[in-house]
């Protein structure tokens, strides 16, 4: 963990107290901190008003640097930036090296949806290509109760339509009650997903399979779980479903930007970075602040900074349905391998 040190939340820690619209600091024994240069770093937390039972760390190395339990009751951390850089980086090789299994993952994927009937495999691989052709967070079962939002693993059959032209729509509220819209046109897919619609078996939920016989069994809806356990099982024990999203919004970014590779004055190739980061944010909806510190690898940013590497990119005329076109995402993948051979 670098220079960092682990932080022991359940050891002796500052704490702060409210003292008129400010607050005042106090040390593991309860004294008040006066020292200006620990005030300033417990200020520079930027702890959130709301928080409660605040534990801040005596250490400035240490990897957490603050803990409160915010107005939900959940338990929230701050991390020392330089620990964040670093477990970033590592996310993105992680999500690098699963961006390398996609290929066979998704033929294997394929293969599922092809079985007859209605097999837990095959509505497991209709989850699998749903998560890498819809950016759906996977959702979970808790979170739908507590917020009412909903997520892949967690949608009702009203919450998708098939029109006319054949193309499955998804009209459904997500985290932070933002309103998706998904289309997938994907015909196999979408076969499924109509049987799946139009069943008259087991509960509301759209994801389910038949146990036993894959005809004639009962129907059991699938979990975020057996979905989180069959995306691993297909991408590899470091799998999360997430990785689809940072996978899909960095290839996006890196299609936008290539679009401005060359571009001359810095205002200019801000604006272009603005626009990716903009474009990423609105297909996974997340904000734009988001989409960049936690989806789009910064190698990304990196190469269209260099200019060099992102020209030789092939960019479709319209920006792509994802997945983009595997040419684009090997090109990506070298973009990302050329930046980590570089010195």
């Amino acid at each position: 963990m670098s220079a960092l040190h682990e932080a022991d939340v359940a050891g002796p820690g500052w704490s702060r107290r409210r003292c008129g619209r400010g607050w005042v600091y106090l040390d593991t024994q309860g004294k008040r901190i006066t020292r200006d240069a620990f005030l300033t770093r417990c200020r520079d937390l930027v702890i959130p008003p709301a928080w409660r039972d605040v534990w801040i760390c005596p250490d400035e190395l240490g990897h957490i640097q603050a803990v409160g339990t915010d107005e939900a009751g959940r338990r929230q951390y701050l991390y020392h930036p330089v620990w964040r850089a670093e477990q970033d980086a590592a996310k993105h090789e992680r999500v690098r090296e699963i961006a390398d299994r996609l290929p066979a993952a998704r033929r294997n994927a394929r293969r599922d949806l092809r079985r007859p009937g209605m097999p837990r495999e095959r509505a497991l691989a209709v989850a699998f290509l749903l998560l890498d052709q819809g950016l759906f967070r996977i959702g979970s079962e808790a979170y739908t109760a507590d917020n009412g939002s909903f997520g892949l693993a967690t949608l009702l059959k009203r919450h998708v339509r098939i029109t006319n032209a054949g193309i499955a729509v998804f009209d459904y509220v997500a985290k932070s009650s933002q309103h998706r819209h998904v289309e997938i046109d994907d015909p196999e897919v979408i076969d499924a997903v109509r049987v799946l619609r139009r069943r008259r078996g087991g509960g509301p939920e759209l994801l389910a399979y038949r146990e036993g016989s894959a005809r004639r069994g009962p129907w059991r809806d699938l979990t975020s779980v057996d979905i989180g356990a069959y995306v691993k099982r297909r991408l590899g024990p470091d799998a999360t479903a997430k990785d689809f999203r940072t996978w899909h919004g960095t290839v996006l970014a890196a299609i936008t930007l290539a679009r401005h590779s060359g571009s001359g004055s810095a205002s200019e190739r801000d604006r272009s970075v603005r626009e990716a980061v903009s474009e990423v944010a609105e297909r996974l909806g997340n904000t734009p602040a988001v989409s960049r510190s936690a989806y789009i690898d910064p190698r990304v940013l990196e190469a269209y900074e260099e200019d060099t590497v992102l020209a030789s990119l092939p960019v479709p005329d319209a920006p792509p349905a994802t997945p983009a076109p595997p040419r684009i995402e090997a090109a990506v993948l070298k973009v990302l391998e050329s930046d980590e051979d570089s010195p």
